[in-house]
């Protein structure tokens, strides 16, 4: 797909390193906050903390190693480290609570002044289920259907900000449809299931574009490969999605059912 420059051949193991490095502060910060938490309080959820390794490992095994080196000269390997970074390891991330997890483990007052922070009307509009597709998956689109995506591979900084980008819009995509933690602006089940079946076909019609016009530097045989990957492997993850939500969905409606049903009571 792409052969290395000589001043990213020099850096990448650099960028690399750089890219990983929040992954791994989080990942270590994250597990000392179970640790002092479960000192003082419940213990934390397991499974939550499975939730973040995984999504860690996801995102690590995507910008640092042979999978990384591979995305380079390999269309079907850059579409699988999307899947991973983008799709899978946001889902994971969210699913471990970790705002819920550093709120309870910081004094009162301070949990309270994030939580203030968290109620403003920036973090209300990124977290819109609107504004989260537009930065998600119309960021996919102009990575992939523009110059953008032969300029990635060609500028190391280009390359790190549109890495970062990639999982932060898939974070926020996440969170934007299920609410794990804490939502100081819940939308309804219905505006959201609606955006998301939206955004979800953008998606889907995104890769049957990749598959018919390649990007640049892309031959018609590796796009093809990394189409199906982005559809079918997206598919999955996008199914793990939806479930949760109407999981969250059929729950609230069950509790809302139940407790009408309990105060007609003689």
């Amino acid at each position: 797909m792409h052969t290395h420059e000589p001043h990213i051949q020099n850096f990448s193991i650099i960028v690399q390193l750089i890219l990983v490095f929040p992954f791994l502060i989080s990942f270590i910060s994250y597990i000392v906050a179970v640790v002092l938490s479960n000192q003082h309080k419940k213990q934390w959820p397991s499974v939550r903390t499975l939730c973040w390794i995984l999504g860690h490992l996801c995102a690590m095994l995507t910008l640092i190693g042979p999978l990384a080196e591979l995305a380079h000269v390999n269309f079907s390997a850059h579409m699988v480290g999307h899947l991973l970074l983008g799709m899978l390891a946001p889902l994971l991330i969210a699913l471990s609570a970790p705002i819920t997890l550093f709120l309870r483990t910081i004094p009162v007052k301070k949990a309270r002044f994030i939580s203030r922070i968290l109620r403003n009307s920036y973090f209300r509009f990124v977290s819109n289920p609107i504004i989260a597709t537009i930065l998600n998956v119309g960021g996919l689109w102009l990575l992939y259907t523009t110059p953008l995506f032969n300029m990635m591979h060609e500028n190391s900084v280009l390359y790190m900000l549109i890495h970062l980008h990639i999982f932060l819009a898939g974070y926020l995509f996440t969170i934007a449809f299920i609410y794990i933690d804490p939502t100081p602006h819940p939308l309804s089940y219905v505006f959201r299931s609606v955006v998301l079946l939206i955004a979800l076909t953008a998606h889907s019609i995104l890769s049957k574009y990749i598959y018919a016009y390649p990007p640049s530097h892309v031959s018609p045989e590796q796009a093809e490969q990394g189409a199906m990957i982005m559809y079918y492997g997206g598919d999955l993850i996008e199914i793990a999605l939806v479930s949760i939500l109407f999981y969250q969905w059929f729950k609230r409606t069950r509790n809302t059912v139940v407790a009408k049903t309990i105060s007609s009571l003689p």
